[in-house]
Parts: C-alpha cells; structure tokens; sequence
C-alpha cells in the first residue's frame, strides 16, 4: 500500500509538473494566429495604411499575436493589391488584406474585375461615418433646412467633397436626398481630389456644405471652426452625442465607410475563424481602446458571414443609387 501511495503522489506531481511546463512554455498569444502579414493598397498615411498599422500595433502591443508586417501596394485603386493576393494565395495564409467601401465601388464600376467575393471575408473593424458639415457662422442649423432649400431649388445648393463625382463623397448626400423624396440627379456636388482640400474649400466659402468622413471632421468641430449637422450612424455617435442621426431627423438612410480584411480566397475555415477571433479579442484591450480613440473611429465587428451579408447590402444600395446618377448602366 505504501509503494501504491508513493507512486501516485509521484503520478501526481507529476502531472501538476507537465500542467506548469504548459504554462510555462505557451506563447503569450492568446490565440491561434502566430503572425500576421498586412498588404495595403495604398501608400503610407491614408486611411487603409492606418487601419493597418493601427490593428497591427494592437495585436502586437497586447500579444496577441507574436509578429506583424506591412506591405504598402498601390495601384489599379487598390487592383494591383487585390489581384496580387489571389495569384499568390498558395503563399499567402497569413496575409490580411485592408479594405473599405471603395472595393464595392470599384469593383460595380468596372476598375477591377474582382470583387469580396473572390476573397474570404475575415471583418469589418471600424467604421467612419459620414458627416455634414458647415462653417460656424453658415445660415444652416439643421439638415432639415439643407433639404428645404433644395427642394425649393436645388442649385442654391452647393454639396462639396474630397473625392471625385460617384465617389463616396458624392453618393452620400445623393442617397439622403433621395431618401427625403428629392431627385438626386439634381444634386449640385463640387468635387476636390483630397478631404483636406474640400475642407478648405467649405472654409473659404466655395461651398457651403461639405459631405465628408466624421473622423475628418471632428477635430475642426471641436476646435469651433465648423459645425457637423448630422452623421449617418443608426445612433448618435459618443464623440459628438449633440449631433443628430439622418435617420433621427426623419430620413431612412445610414452608411458606414467601413474598414476591415479579407484573406485568400477559399482559406481554411479554422485558420479563418482564428483571424475573426483574434479581431474579436482586441476590441478588449487597452491597446486598442488607446489607438481608436485617437484615430476617432467607431468600432465595427461583423465576422464571416455577417460581413458578407452587410457588403452585398451595401453593394446594393450603392449600386443603386450609382445607377441612378448614371454611373452604372
């Protein structure tokens, strides 16, 4: 009995040994997905290199993953990106490719050929609603007024943005006039090749609203060199919680210009699951509370095939209105 006894305390110790090694040895990573290699399909300081870093320098500052790379590709409006990540996909498992709205529209007009589709759909991550914005001293207080005005004639009102006619600047307001019962071909939208650009635009007096990106517009807003109207979030966002929600003023209409990835096409399910996870698991960091609130963005989760639902919406309703303009046959 005392061999017994002496045996299994050794079994024992044994075991709680093994059971501290494990410990001991597991990565600091609390997930499956070792390293990540993010491709960007722009150059350095835009918004998808942003994203990218941003999410990277979360991940790895909270160890949740072990190591991360950055490739910046530009081209092709993100083509170039998009078509080097399917033609080398055999090498490419751990690659995360960042993206936004601009993959619907590009892909309904014809820039590329591709579309989400033809990658998997991993998540959304953030999301930069839209924004109106007007001079602190503009006669508008309201978007209500903004509608009046056009409705009584619609070239009295001038609608700028940073980016070019059927840009996502332009297919805003177009959505929220036609959601006020307005003709949106009658919308009169002045074009500017950059966000900052438009700003100084609307500044100078050029134009008199300016349909833009909260996150652009924020930091003049608190400053008191502007005034945002209303956003297009279901809900009043935490950042500016006296603005209104077009759908709050009575127009049916949201948007998110939304960032998140997409991996090879047909990837793993598991190794899939893991990336969502891992994205999941940030949004709990102090990493990453620190970054977002100094980028302004919103958080954004949608995983798999909530995203994939969330992006053939939108490339409806874009596509819609997109032909509406006659920009799509």
């Amino acid at each position: 009995m005392k061999k017994k006894s002496t045996f299994r305390k050794l079994m024992s110790g044994f075991a709680a040994g093994c059971m501290v090694l494990g410990m001991l040895s597991t990565p600091a990573m609390s997930s499956d997905v070792e390293e990540i290699h993010f491709i960007i399909p722009g150059g350095a300081g835009g918004g998808w290199d942003g994203t990218a870093r941003g999410v990277g320098k979360a991940l790895l500052d909270s160890k949740l993953v072990g190591q991360t790379s950055f490739e910046n590709m530009s081209g092709g409006g993100g083509g170039k990106a998009l078509n080097h990540l399917i033609s080398t996909a055999a090498r490419q498992e751990n690659t995360l490719l960042v993206n936004s709205t601009p993959i619907i529209i590009r892909s309904l007009t014809g820039v590329f050929p591709q579309s989400f589709r033809d990658l998997t759909p991993i998540a959304s991550v953030i999301a930069d609603y839209a924004a109106f914005v007007v001079p602190k001293d503009s006669k508008y207080t309201s978007m209500k007024d903004v509608i009046a005005d056009f409705n009584k004639d619609p070239k009295s009102v001038k609608i700028a943005g940073g980016s070019v006619k059927g840009g996502m600047d332009h297919l805003v307001p177009a959505m929220v006039i036609q959601a006020a019962g307005g003709d949106p071909l009658k919308l009169k939208y002045i074009p500017y090749d950059a966000g900052g650009k438009a700003m100084a635009g609307l500044l100078s007096g050029d134009t008199q609203l300016l349909s833009t990106g909260f996150g652009e517009a924020l930091g003049l807003a608190n400053q008191g060199e502007v005034r945002i109207l209303a956003v297009t979030s279901a809900e009043r966002l935490v950042q500016a919680p006296d603005v209104p929600t077009m759908k709050e003023l009575g127009y049916d209409m949201t948007f998110a210009n939304w960032r998140g990835f997409f991996a090879i096409p047909n990837l793993d399910k598991a190794k899939a699951e893991a990336y969502r996870a891992v994205l999941k698991k940030m949004y709990d960091t102090p990493e990453w509370e620190e970054i977002r609130k100094q980028r302004g963005w919103q958080n954004l989760y949608q995983p798999g095939d909530e995203f994939y639902s969330f992006l053939e919406k939108q490339e409806k309703d874009l596509g819609g209105i997109m032909r509406k303009l006659g920009f799509l046959q």
